[in-house]
């Protein structure tokens, strides 16, 4: 019974607190610009994992909170009826019921899981009547590139595609790990040196939509956003051709000028674009000789300095 006087305070206090919390998650209910409003048909599959992820945990952990809360509640020191066995100590029914819930819960969200990976596969191309669009993304110091093969121009921190229409990505890294991420499109997948990496996306509605990256790379990894701006079909063929008429024309030796420059990059275009820029980009950044390292010195700096004081 002093345990209970102990645990009713500290319970009333939580609920107060929880109280307290619903206004601010009310706000939060209607923010639309992250994972919960989904823009595209993958993000809408993951966005549906999620709530049905979370529908399942709550059929356990809203019983418990409410068993907790009537349990404390029934042995409080003022109930005559609570009747106290010290020793009770087995019941078949709650044995089953202990381990059967988290059991079923268990498997449910493994089939979830399972099924999910393989719908959702970054590699598994979307079923479209329309041809895809396709794209070839390369992470630097600290912006993003976006390569456009089929049209001959490419972007920066500015990454276009057609409403309704697949886009096939094509990813890697002209220096260190980044991770490629539009929250309202879905699928969040790393880049990295010398190696390709795949995802395909859709936008089902017109919009500007947020794009970062969210591995942490080195100092200006935060600068690393873009925007992806969804338009209909005469709105991309506009921007192709906004993008050919700039005047800028990206080769080797230019993008090997943009990979050493470390630093963030305003949204800029270029209307020529040398074909194999993106296996270029593959070669160059597994040399050890022509590799960007400004990230990889600092941390080897750090460390030798570490040393030096041990």
């Amino acid at each position: 019974m002093r345990t209970l006087r102990t645990v009713l305070p500290a319970i009333g206090r939580a609920a107060r607190r929880a109280a307290m919390l619903l206004p601010l998650t009310a706000c939060l209910g209607g923010c639309r610009e992250g994972v919960l409003a989904p823009m595209g048909p993958i993000g809408g599959a993951e966005d549906q994992i999620l709530w049905e992820t979370f529908g399942a945990m709550l059929l356990v952990v809203v019983p418990v909170i409410l068993a907790t809360l009537a349990f404390a509640w029934w042995f409080r020191a003022s109930n005559p009826r609570a009747t106290y066995r010290p020793d009770w100590s087995y019941s078949g029914k709650i044995e089953f019921t202990v381990w059967m819930t988290p059991l079923l819960l268990i498997l449910f969200l493994a089939t979830l899981a399972w099924s999910g990976s393989h719908d959702l596969d970054p590699y598994r191309r979307l079923q479209s009547d329309r041809k895809p669009i396709r794209v070839e993304v390369i992470s630097l110091d600290w912006k993003w590139l976006f390569v456009y093969p089929d049209y001959g121009v490419a972007s920066v921190n500015e990454l276009a595609v057609p409403v309704g229409t697949p886009v096939d990505l094509r990813l890697t890294s002209g220096t260190v790990m980044n991770s490629f991420f539009v929250p309202r499109l879905g699928s969040q997948i790393y880049t990295m040196a010398g190696m390709q990496t795949r995802l395909s996306l859709q936008a089902d509605r017109p919009g500007a939509f947020r794009g970062l990256s969210t591995q942490f790379s080195g100092d200006g990894f935060s600068d690393m956003r873009f925007t992806v701006r969804a338009t209909d079909g005469a709105g991309f063929a506009n921007w192709i051709a906004a993008a050919k008429a700039s005047a800028g024309r990206l080769d080797n030796a230019g993008y090997d000028r943009l990979a050493a420059t470390h630093a963030a990059a305003a949204p800029t275009r270029f209307g020529a674009v040398e074909p194999g820029l993106f296996d270029h980009a593959v070669a160059a950044a597994t040399s050890s000789a022509r590799r960007p390292t400004s990230a990889m010195n600092g941390v080897i700096c750090a460390a030798r300095r570490l040393q030096g004081t041990s």
